[in-house]
């Protein structure tokens, strides 16, 4: 089919002629003018290289440099997203092994402190079980208050020790034949302290007061450090030391024998138990009277006990017997009885208890054994002694109108706390032997019954009971006692 124009629309040049006035056809005509340059500004812009500087002609073909740009950038793209995947990954499996190992610390915790809540439940339940077997006491505290109906309140004290620090010391006791005045002081002296105080006159044998006398008399106890003295005689007369002999102390210096007695030290005599060896220092103990019954005739007395051997190397050995007394028991008389020989110069008598005025008035010393290979070093150990009370352990007894001689002791024993004290009075005229033992809880020590001791002696020195010079005139032969010694 064939369309012809109009003439007057065709040009002589044969285009089409747009007439001057008509607009809208010039529109339509700049409009497509303008999608034809705008196709191919983004046909040029498609083929061009990625990295080609703008303003710049390409260098090949565009579907060249499409390919080589595609095959450049893929690689870098995809390690780039492996790694970022990669940290994430990791990131992820951290972040889980966290949370695992928190929850795992949060229930490790919980189960240790379940643990120790359980193991302090059954400490304090053990405790509180203990508790109710062992001894306690009330302390009274006053309470300056209005608001209180009572001024004082009572609290129950727990104490660690399974014997008591206090009762009744004459509950019991059988006071026919004492001397009252001496009775009567002791017994302020000691007063509601569990313990016994024997009173013995050393020039005879007699035993002037004992209180406490189911204590003193029934079973032994652990001497503690009242048997230094006997390791020093033994020492001396061994010649294993002399009186200024030095030997290492618990205080790292050297010492001699006088401030070895005085200060207590352990080491100084383990080292002298030590160099004498057991044997030796059972002889002596034997001729001093240890495991052997101290009265004579006396109800319910025990022999107390020296031991066969040597205590174990593991806790000391001989040496631990010679500081501490450890495997040792003797009761307040014998220690009575020994005291009285160091006291009279080597006389070792037999205790008696007269009990009716008519043995009181036919008492006769009984003399056991005089210790005459002693007697030469017994000034030696009393040098000792004098030095304890003077600026020693027991310093707690020095009495400025009266020279006290002793030796204090401190140990524990089978749940309780042993205190001693053995003392004499007086060097040239002793007039009294005073043994106290004390035993319970943390208040028994030595230096306790070193204070117990001197209010006995200051309250027994202007009264002048029973003066021991009127009965030294009388030395009586040695008697033998009617029944076996142990």
């Amino acid at each position: 089919m064939v369309v012809r124009l109009a003439p007057e629309l065709v040009s002589n040049s044969g285009f089409l002629r747009v007439p001057e006035g008509n607009v809208l056809f010039r529109k339509f005509a700049t409009l497509a003018v303008a999608f034809a340059g705008l196709s191919l500004c983004l046909v040029f812009a498609a083929n061009a290289p990625l990295n080609a500087a703008p303003g710049l002609a390409p260098q090949a073909s565009g579907s060249a440099s499409s390919s080589a740009s595609s095959g450049a950038s893929s690689p870098a793209t995809h390690k780039k997203t492996t790694h970022h995947r990669r940290r994430r990954t990791a990131h992820k499996r951290t972040s889980k092994k966290t949370r695992r190992t928190a929850a795992s610390h949060r229930s490790t915790h919980h189960v240790r402190s379940a643990r120790v809540h359980h193991t302090i439940h059954h400490r304090r339940t053990a405790a509180r079980r203990r508790s109710s077997r062992r001894s306690t006491y009330h302390r009274v505290n006053y309470v300056p208050s209005h608001r209180y109906h009572s001024r004082f309140r009572h609290h129950r004290v727990w104490s660690p020790w399974s014997v008591s620090s206090y009762g009744d010391p004459e509950l019991g006791d059988d006071v026919e034949g004492e001397n009252a005045a001496i009775r009567e002081a002791a017994i302020k002296a000691l007063g509601r302290w569990n313990g016994a105080i024997v009173v013995v006159n050393p020039n005879n044998g007699r035993i002037l007061s004992l209180v406490n006398q189911k204590l003193a008399l029934s079973r032994g106890y652990i001497p503690c450090s009242t048997v230094k003295p006997m390791v020093a005689l033994a020492g001396l007369r061994e010649g294993v030391i002399t009186l200024n002999t030095k030997l290492r102390g618990m205080t790292g210096r050297r010492v001699n024998l006088t401030e070895a007695l005085a200060r207590s030290d352990n080491r100084y005599f383990a080292e002298v138990g030590e160099k004498l060896g057991f044997e030796r220092v059972e002889e002596y103990a034997h001729e001093l009277g240890y495991g052997q019954k101290a009265g004579l005739g006396i109800p319910g007395e025990s022999a107390g006990v020296f031991p066969s051997g040597p205590p174990p190397k593991k806790i000391g050995g001989v040496g631990r017997l010679t500081s501490f007394g450890t495997g040792i028991d003797q009761t307040p008389l014998q220690m009575a009885a020994i005291v009285s020989a160091i006291a009279n110069g080597g006389t070792l008598y037999w205790l008696q208890y007269p009990r009716t005025q008519e043995e009181i008035d036919h008492f006769e010393p009984r003399v056991r054994r005089v210790l005459t290979n002693l007697m030469p070093y017994i000034p030696d150990v009393q040098q000792g002694m004098a030095a304890a009370v003077l600026y020693g352990t027991a310093r707690s007894a020095y009495n400025a109108d009266e020279n006290i001689f002793g030796k204090t002791g401190t140990c524990s024993e089978d749940g309780g706390r042993m205190g001693w004290f053995v003392s004499f009075s007086e060097e040239q005229h002793p007039q009294y032997v005073v043994v106290v033992m004390l035993r319970g809880g943390r208040a028994m020590f030595g230096p306790h019954a070193a204070e117990i001791a001197g209010d006995l002696y200051r309250a027994l020195l202007p009264k002048g009971v029973e003066s021991a010079q009127d009965q030294s005139a009388h030395l009586p032969g040695i008697v033998n006692p009617p029944s076996p010694a142990r």
